[in-house]
């Protein structure tokens, strides 16, 4: 066990953020923590970290554990290279390299076993600590993240912020801590850097704490997940799919226990009515009040409903040609890459590729703000555009949220706009709050509804998921699901991509193709398999909905013998306040036995519904 913390509580602003937390590290795990912005998964990456402290409970540490937590890393020396910070990590590796060749010039000529045996301890630690392949690993990560290998000379200064926060954590992966704590690692990287991100951290052999809303990369990564939720913290073993899987089991067997625990209740409730004023039926009604007292009650199951509610509507349904795009080449002083495609009614189109190679340019071109460099576009007919920029969608406004909305579409009255806010989480006093208070997600909820509000038929989006948490992006995947117009979207979120697209627009290294594949087809057809995964995926799920209509039955049935078996065990149990059985030894032996056969029934039966039952 490399860190637990026993019984957390942590306090904010005057209200508990978690209680009573559980959460342990051990060697080599890879743990995704997550929830709701703001429920306390950055504030537990910082008690781990030491940055702060817990208000109740502790956290016990196994010695000599090394930290490294992504958001902590910061240079004292602005004016340094990118070479002198990086060897900092490596003072240990240069300085056994000077004992060595000392060494080894005394070994030409004096013969001595110590120094021998010295010599040995050192290169034993300095192959532990990969000496011989530390240079090549350092420029294999800065590479990866973008950066070419002349930019190990430019001082730190000459980057800019989202530059310096990979170099940090370049410097952060190569000092290999036993405890790798990331908090949204993933944000300002392309895709492809991601994909081989995920391939390293994979091998990466020691514990991994990560707060990410890329679900995708959670599922690549992580075998553990805790769950912050109602100030709880729940532990599940799996990566991000088999914890949603395993989190709607639960609540549903949880629902079905309490609703037939609530059935059973009522049952019992309505017979101590009916007979505790009754003398010959007193003693049966005082019976089952104490059997109600006794009953170790199922709480019901909470459920977190509270996300924003969001659909697009049309206006006009528009032409069936939405978009064509012709020779049209993009950039600015210089051309980036030529494109051509054609857009119809009701497709959803990812752009994706390397970042700095052209896709909001793209994107910008196509909405005016650049102009293009040579070719043509043009939207169809009836064709009306909503536009969602991360750059507009920070709101910088004095405006109140209410103002802000109610000024762009005045024909809606007060308590209608109150209701559209509410829709989108703004409830209360928060209608009050000037734009330019709000957080990240605040603010994209905010342009969300004026787009919502727009009603175009053609959703031009760029990064669309940013600030959003994990049920933002579910709800905002579900309405654009829903919408009957036609979707163009640029995303490095390969989960959002996979729901969402129907075709494909790659833009790399001055060269574009367009592919009419989903994504899941986009990734086979890149892999060089031929395999028809449309059929395959129809089978499957003919087959998977097959599978599920027969659970459905078998789970049914299964829910009326329970029922029916549970009956049976109350008048067995009643048979104990007989006199009949009371006043025979051998008779209330037997009846025992009974009941203990009936119970084993019930949890043969409960187990069999359960498999059924998902």
């Amino acid at each position: 066990m490399l860190l637990q913390v026993i019984n957390g509580t942590k306090d904010f602003a005057g209200e508990v953020l978690f209680e009573d937390i559980q959460f342990e590290i051990k060697e080599g795990h890879k743990i995704a923590v997550i929830g709701r912005n703001g429920c306390g998964k950055t504030t537990l990456l910082k008690i781990i970290s030491g940055l702060l402290a817990l208000d109740k409970g502790k956290m016990v540490k196994a010695n000599n554990v090394s930290i490294g937590y992504l958001s902590q890393q910061a240079f004292e020396n602005d004016d340094l290279t990118v070479q002198e910070e990086f060897d900092k990590v490596f003072a240990e590796v240069f300085d056994l390299e000077k004992q060595m060749t000392e060494l080894s010039e005394k070994l030409k000529t004096q013969y001595d076993d110590s120094l021998l045996k010295q010599y040995s301890q050192l290169q034993n630690r300095y192959e532990a600590l990969d000496g011989y392949n530390y240079n090549q690993e350092q420029l294999t990560l800065f590479t990866k993240f973008g950066f070419s290998i002349q930019d190990l000379q430019r001082r730190l200064s000459t980057f800019s912020g989202g530059q310096r926060t990979r170099i940090a954590f370049v410097k952060l992966l190569l000092q290999k801590p036993d405890i790798l704590l990331l908090d949204e690692p993933t944000n300002h990287l392309d895709m492809d850097t991601i994909v081989w991100l995920e391939s390293y951290l994979q091998k990466y052999s020691n514990a991994i704490v990560v707060v990410s809303h890329d679900r995708m990369f959670l599922d690549k990564i992580v075998s553990e997940v805790y769950e912050f939720e109602f100030g709880e913290l729940n532990h599940y073993v799996g990566n991000y799919s088999s914890y949603v899987q395993q989190k709607q089991l639960a609540f549903q067997q949880q629902k079905a226990t309490y609703q037939r625990q609530q059935a059973e209740i009522a049952r019992l409730s309505a017979l101590i009515e009916k007979f505790r004023y009754k003398k010959n039926k007193a003693a049966f009604a005082q019976s089952k009040i104490k059997y109600l007292e006794r009953m170790e009650k199922v709480d019901k199951p909470q459920e977190d409903k509270g996300n924003f509610k969001l659909r697009f509507d049309p206006k006009l349904r528009g032409g069936k040609n939405v978009l064509t795009v012709e020779h049209l080449v993009i950039g600015y002083d210089k051309p980036l890459c030529t494109i051509n495609f054609n857009l119809n009614n009701g497709q959803r189109l990812a752009v994706i590729g390397p970042n700095g190679l052209g896709k909001s340019t793209f994107v910008k071109t196509l909405m005016g703000q650049v102009k293009a460099l040579a070719g043509d576009y043009l939207f169809g007919h009836q064709i009306e555009v909503g536009y969602f920029d991360q750059q507009l969608a920070e709101i910088t406004s004095n405006k109140t949220v209410l103002d802000e909305i109610w000024d762009m579409f005045p024909e809606y009255n007060h308590t209608e706009i109150r209701k559209i806010l509410g829709q989108f989480m703004f409830s209360a006093d928060d209608v009050y709050k000037t734009c330019n208070v709000l957080s990240g997600g605040e603010k994209v909820r905010l342009f969300l509804a004026k787009l919502m509000l727009e009603k175009p038929n053609l959703l031009i989006l760029d990064e669309p998921t940013n600030h959003l948490d994990i049920m933002g992006k579910e709800a905002l995947e579900q309405a654009l699901l829903e919408y009957n117009g036609t979707v163009l979207f640029v995303s490095h979120d390969r989960y959002f991509i996979q729901k969402l697209a129907t075709c494909i627009l790659r833009i790399e290294n001055d060269k574009t193709e367009f592919y009419s594949l989903n994504y899941d087809e986009y990734m086979e057809k890149l892999s060089g398999k031929t395999v028809d995964i449309k059929v395959e995926s129809e089978e499957k799920n003919i087959s998977s909905s097959k599978q599920q209509r027969d659970n459905s039955k078998k789970a049914a049935n299964l829910e009326k013998r329970i029922s029916k078996a549970e009956e049976e065990l109350e008048l067995l149990r009643e048979l104990r306040f007989d006199p009949e059985y009371y006043h025979d030894f051998k008779k209330m032996q037997e009846l025992d036995e009974k009941i203990d056969e009936k119970h084993n029934e019930i949890a043969h039966l409960m187990e069999e519904w359960e498999v059924y039952a998902q």
